[in-house]
Formats: C-alpha cells, sequence, structure tokens
C-alpha cells in the first residue's frame, strides 16, 4: 500500500483540486450547458480525493486497486468536462480550465503509476 507520509500529501492534493474545480465554477458564465458541464466536474472532482481516501482505509491489495482504479477514472471524468465547458472567450478562464486540466492529468498519472506498482 502506499506509505503515511504520501497518503496525506496525495489526500490533500486531490482536495485542493477538488476546491480549485469549485472556484472555477463560480467563475463561469453559466449557460444552459455549462450548467449541465459544471455540475459534472464539480461530481467527478470531488469524488477523485473520496475515493482516493476510500483506497487508504482499503480491505485488502485487490480493494486498494480497485479503489485506485476509481480515482483514475473519475480523474478522467473530470478531465472530460474541463474540456467541454466553454470560457466565452475570457482568456483567463481559459488558461485556469486549462491549468485544471494539467493537474487532473498529473493525478491521472499518479494513480496509474500506483496502479503499475501494486501489480
Amino acid at each position: 500500500m502506499v506509505e503515511n507520509s504520501k497518503t496525506y500529501d496525495l489526500e490533500d492534493r486531490t482536495l485542493e483540486f477538488a476546491k480549485a474545480v469549485r472556484v472555477f465554477v463560480r467563475k463561469l458564465k453559466l449557460d444552459v450547458a455549462n450548467i449541465e458541464d459544471a455540475k459534472q466536474v464539480v461530481r467527478s472532482s470531488g469524488s477523485v480525493g473520496v475515493n482516493y481516501i476510500e483506497a487508504n482505509d482499503a480491505l485488502s491489495k485487490k480493494d486498494f486497486v480497485m479503489r485506485i482504479k476509481i480515482c483514475r477514472k473519475e480523474a478522467k471524468e473530470s478531465r472530460y468536462w474541463l474540456r467541454l465547458i466553454e470560457a466565452f472567450g475570457d482568456a483567463n478562464l481559459d488558461d485556469e480550465r486549462l491549468a485544471l486540466a494539467g493537474e487532473v492529468q498529473e493525478l491521472m498519472n499518479i494513480f496509474g503509476a500506483i496502479i503499475q506498482k501494486s501489480k
């Protein structure tokens, strides 16, 4: 499993990602499409961290790996919704969206590495 010092670092990182998504969503122009996409990205971004916490309390190695795979899946979903959200020409918002997409890609890479090392 994962060492405790690293456990809390990644828990904090996933929490900060979910918070950053919420800050970003509050700045969006909310048309019909953005409202629905924003709801989805808020849900999936929070699920990344929640599932990581669950992985840390896994009952077995198999359970741990399954929950980490769910973390990666939720991160992929977050990336998808971030790609759909429209910034309506606001360069600052678009930069923020791209930064969030970069962070979620890094999280996906981390979860992928954990899965590989756990095999």
